[in-house]
């Protein structure tokens, strides 16, 4: 049987950005129901390094020490469940969720992320996450030095060759068949002694989604970890069902103070930005939270 629950905030998404807002919320005395599919789009890594005080913890981990510092709180309510409808109704937002339930909200926030579309590389899924990565400054330090591949993101490859270059004196561009440089750019980057190869990627070989190698066309390239800014789109479709604007990158567009397009609707974490960390997130939902709890004193005063 359906079972319907008023709350002062909705927040979709359990993962960082959402328990920071619940958090936030919870200490503001909002009653607050945080509903979560159990999907980030962190699943897969394994160690979250570059965050203070959890310096390369697993991000399952530091979950589980977030969920029990947030469970304190009688203000916030956590459910596992699939947020699937959204709808504003009068004053209030219905989300219902696809096992029945019905909750209503006076403000909703979404955390739900964002979703990477897998390249059609053999090896590429399981090696996602894992060695095929995107961030230097997650997991650049423990790959220093060491023989380092760069996937061709069309007009953004020279930022991230650049940038790459930082941590390693080993880099090669594969191209997958692309020409990714204009004549200026490639003058800088053989200036670097940085390797470009234009073969389209035939598979990455891996241990158990650690690259080893990759294979384009009969030649084998020895590889210990691949750069790559695969293409995404919303995790969640109920933003854009109420009317929540994209910017044209496809991230949620949203205001200082974590506001879409839509009013009493909010969105912050991985979903809103290229900045995909647990700092950046956690630091996002932070700020969702307070600032979702001052507008509605601010209402209600």
């Amino acid at each position: 049987m359906e079972q319907k629950k008023d709350f002062d905030v909705i927040i979709v998404g359990g993962s960082f950005a959402g328990l920071a807002a619940a958090l936030a919320l919870g200490r503001g005395l909002r009653s607050v129901l945080v509903i979560d599919s159990g999907e980030p789009c962190n699943k897969k890594v394994q160690h979250s390094q570059n965050l203070l005080t959890h310096d390369g913890e697993a991000p399952v981990e530091i979950r589980k020490r977030a969920l029990a510092d947030i469970q304190k709180y009688p203000t916030v309510t956590i459910t596992n469940a699939f947020a699937s409808t959204a709808e504003k109704k009068g004053e209030l937002f219905e989300i219902r969720t696809s096992s029945g339930e019905s909750y209503t909200g006076r403000k909703v926030l979404f955390a739900t992320g964002v979703k990477n579309e897998m390249l059609p590389i053999s090896g590429y899924e399981e090696c996602w996450g894992v060695s095929a990565i995107q961030c230097p400054y997650c997991h650049g330090y423990e790959y220093k030095g060491q023989p380092t591949g760069v996937l061709a993101a069309g007009a953004k490859t020279l930022h991230i060759t650049r940038l790459i270059n930082n941590w390693t004196n080993d880099l090669t561009v594969f191209t997958n068949g692309e020409q990714p440089f204009t004549d200026e750019e490639l003058a800088k980057v053989k200036k670097h002694n940085i390797k470009i190869v234009e073969t389209p990627i035939t598979r990455l070989e891996h241990n158990d989604g650690h690259i080893t190698s990759i294979v384009c066309g009969k030649d084998s390239y020895p590889i210990s970890i691949l750069y790559t800014h695969p293409p995404f789109h919303q995790h969640c479709a109920l933003p854009e069902a109420l009317g929540c604007e994209l910017d044209e990158m496809g991230f949620i567009k949203t205001d200082d103070f974590k506001r879409t397009t839509v009013d009493s609707v909010y969105a912050a974490g991985d979903n809103t930005t290229f900045m995909r960390s647990l700092s950046a997130a956690i630091a996002s939902g932070n700020m969702a939270g307070a600032a979702i709890n001052n507008f509605m004193i601010e209402e209600d005063f």
